[in-house]
């Protein structure tokens, strides 16, 4: 990592005032004054600010279990953002990898590693992810077949990819899809005449949800977990 992101990371500055402490002669390493923003910067290094040690490079992952009526933003908006309740010495530089409307509950991701959570959003990469849903009418006979099948979006050109449908109730089912598009599960079940008028995700990957989070909590994850995402 360069040592201003490194900083950046460890101190929730900006990259401006990470290079203005470099200039300054703030930061060492080995007892030596390092100056140079683009300095390669491992794990087994001991870089300090002022005398105090910066932490590891390691990036950080978490899951949390989203509340309804918070954004997957890291700025909070109109709702506030997920990362408002998480008590962390900073926030600068993590990502939601997968967000969910402002009305879902669930499973969020979120790190500051962007080739691990690209393994998540990129299409080319088919991340299956589960949500659980209640609908406001009986499911249709069919729509298992259907979904397997792939079903025609309004304003989209070809169907969704194949997706599996397990029905609960006729009200209650469990869907496990492996795109991504804009409000995708509402926009399938309306393509069936029905409506979702309530919506959990469960699952990414291979991490489910932590039946012991409460909404709103958050744990870090384990190294199984991250290392799922590589693996799948």
């Amino acid at each position: 990592m360069r040592l201003d992101k490194f900083i950046c990371h460890h101190t929730g500055i900006s990259r401006a005032e990470a290079k203005r402490v470099l200039r300054q002669g703030m930061v060492t390493f080995d007892e030596q004054v390092v100056k140079d923003p683009g300095f390669k910067v491992s794990n087994d290094m001991e870089i300090e600010l002022n005398g105090q040690i910066l932490g590891a490079v390691k990036p950080r992952y978490f899951m949390l279990n989203k509340m309804a009526n918070t954004l997957c933003s890291t700025l909070d908006e109109e709702y506030p953002s997920v990362l408002s309740d998480m008590d962390l010495p900073h926030t600068k530089g993590l990502h939601i990898a997968g967000r969910l409307d402002v009305d879902t509950t669930g499973l969020v991701l979120i790190t500051d590693d962007g080739q691990w959570s690209h393994q998540i959003t990129s299409p080319k990469k088919a991340c299956m992810k589960r949500y659980r849903a209640w609908l406001a009418e009986p499911l249709v006979a069919d729509a298992e077949h259907q979904f397997t099948k792939g079903v025609q979006l309004h304003n989209e050109l070809e169907l969704t990819k194949p997706a599996i449908l397990e029905r609960i109730t006729d009200t209650e089912v469990l869907l496990s899809i492996s795109e991504g598009k804009y409000h995708q599960v509402k926009r399938m079940f309306a393509a069936v005449d029905n409506k979702v008028i309530q919506l959990h995700r469960e699952q990414i990957g291979a991490i489910c949800l932590d039946p012991e989070l409460s909404e709103g909590e958050w744990r870090e994850l384990t190294d199984q977990e991250i290392e799922s995402v590589w693996s799948k």
